[in-house]
């Protein structure tokens, strides 16, 4: 189907989405085949193969159809492509003239088109190039190890395409070059930037890759995997034309026919977990691509099924962050659920102990969102007092309040009720007056200040890069860094960069406005960040500025990056091709802290 979208007529996305909108696909269907309405299911006589029974489902609301018995399915466009045998443009034209829209061609869609072409090709060359590298070089073998170790064989590589990028600086760009791929879109897909010297460095270099699709099936980016030394364990693409993290799901592309089939999709927290559903037998999960699962990856899913299973392990700090941006919100019109995996293992862990049967029970006895987030608060308080059954009370109650749904609000309440012991009467005051707002600005069990005694070991002198780094995080505590890119290797603290991993997702999906809720963000495992945090969020002193902050910590990792060269230097031949590729690499990464200094002192 992606590749329908190639022919030079290029029509507004607005006119696009109307023709969809106003076109019944059940009508539609209903003119080359025998349909069948009963209630809000409307089933048809698949026209795609041989058949008596009708088995091919339609939703009329969503425009979205699919055979159980062909496999066949997709939208309005793909229907009539598929009946009409029309490309997409076609099939546009078609429908547009059947509901009475105008079509007007967009003289900067061809333009746009022509530039994701070019990005999609460069792209899709780094995925052939990384996945040979994966299959056939030898600097690849601890990567194909890595793979036999998790139970993944060639045709595990094969379907999703994984691969290696070499350790090597410019390796995938000299390639793309040779294959007269134009430097501007090896660098606008994010697969490469220029250095000081002119030459083009790779941004993936020693990790295992993992493509990440569109809808369409193109390839847009990548998430990579550390497999050995340092740096972050995972590394996705920086944000660009066709790469969009917080509307991209990993995974969707090969799931959303399944997903639709069984009316249920799975959010599982890594890529390794979407390819273990896959090989359980039943592909219907999906995964962000580095970002926290926000409104628009639930937009995205809400075009295929009703049901959303947020499938993480409640016991990690990357549950409550991934969970963070319902904490004031409830969904209404999805039923949004929460799966907890036995022993804190993941899906990846599960399958490759054969107990595919434990994930999916998980998934089957998945829990309302509403009700685990009540369960997690009550949790946090001691209910046989009566001093913390109140504080309860006014903690969760709030919470219901939110929910769209007048009878669903009043069940939560009389199960608020008998949890705490408090009249069910007392529990719809506290709902009814008590604002939302007001449990943002009093977080719950907030921790104390360390006592006198302890503040000299927390307070121990801190190197210029280390105080910058707290100052980001407490620009990111206030949410005020805006939608500045942060990049994970600016930290050269260990505490600081894991403060950091918990408290960047909780912020991204906040609105400007909102700060995050530190009283439920952290297990018992992670108490040393959250000492830390709520440690400087409690600070008083002015924020720095952004700007600022930001040009202390790029010069910190230069000048890390410097002291790798200048110890790297050493131990190659002065008199090869590396070492003059790599001194003249040191001399443009002082070039750039020079730059960086300066500029600094000119803020």
């Amino acid at each position: 189907m992606a590749r329908a979208y190639t022919r030079l007529v290029a029509y507004s996305r607005e006119d696009i989405d109307k023709v969809r909108d106003r076109t019944d696909l059940a009508e539609l269907a209903a003119e080359v085949t025998k349909v069948k309405k009963t209630g809000r299911s409307v089933m048809a006589v698949c026209p795609f193969h041989q058949e008596k029974t009708p088995s091919l489902s339609i939703d009329p609301a969503r425009g979205l159809y699919h055979c159980f018995g062909c496999g066949k399915g997709g939208d309005v466009f793909q229907w009539v492509q598929e009946t009409h045998n029309l490309d997409f443009v076609g099939a546009l034209e078609l429908l547009a003239r059947r509901v009475g829209v105008t079509l007007t061609e967009d003289p900067d869609a061809k333009r746009r088109r022509g530039r994701r072409e070019s990005l999609i090709g460069a792209t899709q060359a780094a995925v052939d190039f990384f996945n040979d590298r994966l299959r056939n070089a030898d600097d690849a073998a601890g990567a194909r190890a890595y793979l036999r170790s998790r139970g993944y064989d060639a045709d595990v590589v094969e379907s999703f395409q994984l691969g290696f990028s070499p350790p090597g600086w410019g390796e995938l760009a000299d390639h793309l070059v040779k294959l007269e791929v134009p430097d501007a879109a090896i660098i606008t897909a994010g697969l490469a930037s220029r250095g000081r010297n002119g030459k083009l460095i790779d941004r993936f270099r020693g990790r295992l890759m993992f493509p990440i699709y569109d809808l369409r099936g193109d390839p847009v980016g990548f998430g990579a995997r550390l497999l050995e030394g340092d740096g972050p364990k995972y590394l996705n693409s920086s944000e660009s034309p066709i790469y969009h993290k917080s509307r991209l799901l990993y995974g969707l592309n090969w799931s959303k026919s399944a997903i639709v089939r069984r009316d249920e999709a799975v959010v599982v927290e890594g890529y390794t977990d979407v390819i273990a559903f896959h090989l359980a037998g039943h592909p219907i999960a999906v995964a962000t691509c580095g970002t926290a699962l926000g409104q628009d990856h639930l937009d995205l899913l809400r075009r295929f099924s009703e049901r959303v299973v947020l499938a993480f392990d409640a016991d990690e700090a990357g549950a409550g962050a991934a969970l963070r941006g319902f904490d004031k919100s409830v969904p209404g019109d999805l039923d949004l659920r929460v799966a907890t995996f036995p022993q804190g293992r993941d899906p990846a862990d599960l399958v490759a102990d054969g107990d595919a049967e434990a994930m999916m029970k998980s998934v089957e006895e998945s829990t309302p969102l509403l009700q685990f987030r009540i369960e997690r608060d009550l949790a946090e308080f001691d209910l046989h007092e009566a001093e913390a059954r109140g504080r309860a009370v006014r903690a969760v109650a709030p919470l219901i309040q939110q929910h769209p749904d007048a009878v669903v609000r009043h069940e939560y309440a009389v199960l608020l009720s008998r949890r705490t012991g408090v009249d069910l009467e007392m529990v719809e005051q506290a709902m009814r007056r008590r604002p939302a707002a007001e449990r943002r600005d009093e977080p719950p069990d907030m921790e104390p200040p360390p006592e006198p005694d302890e503040r000299p070991r927390q307070s121990k002198r801190l190197s210029g890069q280390e105080k910058a780094e707290i100052e980001l995080l407490r620009l990111l505590l206030a949410n005020s860094t805006g939608d500045a890119e942060i990049d994970p290797l600016w930290f050269s603290n260990p505490d600081h960069l894991r403060a950091y991993e918990i408290i960047g997702p909780a912020v991204a999906g906040l609105p400007a406005t909102e700060q995050p809720d530190l009283g439920a963000l952290f297990s018992e495992d992670e108490r040393p960040a959250a000492v830390l945090l709520r440690r400087i969020a409690m600070e008083g002193r002015p924020l720095e500025s952004l700007d600022s902050v930001v040009n202390r910590l790029k010069v910190g990792a230069v000048e890390r990056r410097i002291e790798e060269e200048r110890r790297a230097l050493e131990a190659v031949d002065p008199a090869s091709q590396e070492y003059s590729d790599r001194f003249g690499q040191l001399i443009a990464l002082e070039r750039q802290r020079r730059r960086l200094r300066e500029q600094g002192s000119e803020g």
